[in-house]
């Protein structure tokens, strides 16, 4: 049986490089920019909500592999979600990664998202894995 970190690496490596959520979303509701100084990464996140159901998400933009993989599997978990479901997974994907929960039961809400877990080991790339979240988070605070 495959290590579970490699079956994340794999995922994240495969959003990263062939993102089918990377493209321009036709009549978005929203449309917010989140940027990491640090590094230079730089994304376009594009919303289109049907009443409080993310209906659909995409983006475009460039940065790591890391920041472009968790973009993608955060549009892949948020589809079809509530805004107040999608407000708690926001929220439980930046505990995850800033160590503040650790139960496997609470992280299996973040679906594929859970690739992301050691990241927390590295934090040079915890900007990178959040700029998406904390992008839409601010996008969707007030609705």
């Amino acid at each position: 049986m495959e290590d579970l970190t490699e079956v994340y690496n794999e995922l994240i490596m495969e959003h990263s490089m062939n993102s089918y959520n990377k493209k321009r979303l036709e009549n978005a509701d929203y449309s917010s920019i989140g940027h990491n100084p640090n590094c230079g990464d730089e994304i376009t996140l594009e919303l289109k909500l049907d009443g409080d159901i993310i209906d659909d998400m995409a983006f475009s933009g460039h940065g790591c592999a890391i920041s472009q993989a968790s973009t993608s599997i955060m549009i892949d978990v948020l589809k079809g979600k509530t805004i107040k479901q999608a407000r708690e997974i926001i929220k439980t994907f930046i505990e995850m990664i800033k160590r503040e929960i650790t139960d496997e039961e609470e992280l299996k809400k973040l679906e594929d998202a859970i690739a992301f877990k050691n990241v927390s080991n590295m934090p040079a790339r915890v900007k990178c894995a959040l700029l998406a979240w904390h992008t839409l988070e601010d996008m969707i605070k007030n609705k």
